[in-house]
Parts: structure tokens; C-alpha cells; sequence
């Protein structure tokens, strides 16, 4: 992976290596329009803003978006921000129509939207020929190892077996993909989509009284991301896809 720039050297350890993806794209170049789906309170979106990118924020809260405007404006790039409310399945049809952008994030929203295929389709549908999108969702091996190591093998045990680990609960269960399922998922909604990386991979098992130091913890994300087979047990997956 070549030098991060400032704005990855800087990034939580949890998100190094989707920042690390995004560097390319970001960091040079002209302004991006970018969408964030359910990027509530900006943690991608004000700091593409302070790059010089026009960001839309489409999330359910509009709590989250009252804090993303505070957050855009203290950055100075409160002008550079929309926030929109949308809902679920449906958070693409709040955009106005037409609107086409160079970049979709979409971090972590497959998990609990009802149709993933059809969200991705959506999502095609706003991206500019040429567009990308960054998709990250949670990974089904990591859930395993993760419940595993907290002392839940009986939920670890269904995790694997891809049922819901806690079938009890009142609301819905949240999905976990393979790398294999996620690529596939892309591919059908004719994206092409790039090498898979994880995110990760042991920050999140980490407690916060670990004392682990947070930039040798961020280096090292950065290493294992691309690295077999540590990045196969990483909490999620991150894919850059293309649309043609």
C-alpha cells in the first residue's frame, strides 16, 4: 500500500484502510460530488468536505444530520454539505431527481436495508458512468471470531452456519457477508467491482484500556488489510466498485 495521505494518517484505526482506498480518489484531482448514504453525523462526509468535495448526506436521524451541520460549519465547510432525510430502502428516493454523482459511499447500510440488490441497484442508478462506489459491510468470519473471543460460542456457532445469532431479539437481524457473496452482489447490479480489502481486522477487538498506541495501531490496519488471511477475519469488508 503506498504512503497514506494526512487526512488517512489522522483516521481512527477502525476506518484506516477504507480512508486508505479512498486516498486516490480524494486527495487529488478535481471536486467530487459525493454521496453518503447513512453517513449521520459526517465522519466521511466532513472531512471529504474540508478536501473541497460537495457531499449529500442521506440518513434516517435527522439528530444525526442537526450534528453533521454543527460539525460541517465548525470545519468551515458547512456550504459544502446537504444533509437529506430518507428512510431505509427507500433513503435514495429523497434525492431529487436526476441528481448523478462521481462518488457513493455506502459504509455499513447493506446489513439492515430489506433488499441489498435492489439498494445496490439504486445506487447504480445515481452513479455518473465512470463513478464509484465504496461499500463496506460487515463480514460474516469476523462476527464469528469476534462473538467467539467475547465469550459467545453458541452465537459464534450460528453466525457460522449464517443464522441469526440472537433470534430472540425484537427487532431485525443484522446480515453478515462473505467476500464471495458481497463481490457477487455487486457484480449482478453490472458494477465492477475492485480487490476486497478488510477493515478492521483487529482494532475492534481491542478494548479502549488496551493502551495500544493508535498510530502503530493504524499502521499496522494498513498492513493486514490486503494481507491474507488476516484480512478474511476482519470485522468488515471494504470493495471499490466501478460503474462502466
Amino acid at each position: 500500500m503506498s504512503n497514506p495521505s494526512a487526512v488517512t494518517a489522522q483516521a481512527p484505526a477502525r476506518t484506516a484502510a477504507i480512508w486508505a482506498a479512498l486516498d486516490p480518489l480524494v486527495t487529488s484531482g478535481p471536486s467530487l460530488r459525493v454521496l453518503d448514504l447513512g453517513g449521520g453525523s459526517g465522519m466521511f462526509a466532513v472531512p471529504l468536505a474540508q478536501l473541497g468535495h460537495q457531499l449529500t448526506v442521506v440518513d434516517p436521524s435527522a439528530d444525526a444530520l442537526a450534528t453533521l451541520h454543527r460539525r460541517a460549519a465548525a470545519a468551515g465547510a458547512g456550504e459544502q454539505v446537504r444533509g437529506i432525510q430518507g428512510d431505509g430502502d427507500r433513503m435514495l428516493t429523497a434525492l431529487p431527481e436526476g441528481d448523478l454523482f462521481d462518488l457513493v459511499l455506502c459504509h455499513f447500510v447493506l446489513e439492515v436495508v430489506d433488499d441489498p440488490a435492489s439498494t445496490l441497484t439504486q445506487i447504480a442508478g445515481v452513479l455518473r458512468s465512470g463513478g464509484q462506489l465504496s461499500i463496506a459491510s460487515a463480514n460474516r468470519a469476523g462476527a464469528v471470531l469476534a462473538r467467539a473471543v467475547g465469550g459467545h460460542p453458541v452465537e459464534a456457532r450460528a453466525l457460522l452456519a449464517d443464522r441469526d445469532p440472537a433470534p430472540a431479539r425484537s427487532g431485525p437481524a443484522r446480515r453478515r457477508f462473505s467476500p464471495e457473496e458481497l463481490l457477487s452482489l455487486l457484480a449482478a447490479t453490472g458494477l465492477e467491482p475492485g480487490e476486497w480489502r478488510g477493515v478492521s481486522v483487529v482494532a475492534d477487538l481491542l478494548g479502549a484500556s488496551s493502551g495500544a498506541d493508535q498510530a502503530a495501531l493504524r499502521t499496522l490496519e494498513l498492513a493486514l488489510a490486503e494481507a491474507s488471511p488476516y484480512r478474511d477475519v476482519a470485522i468488515g469488508l471494504h470493495v471499490l466498485a466501478t460503474r462502466p
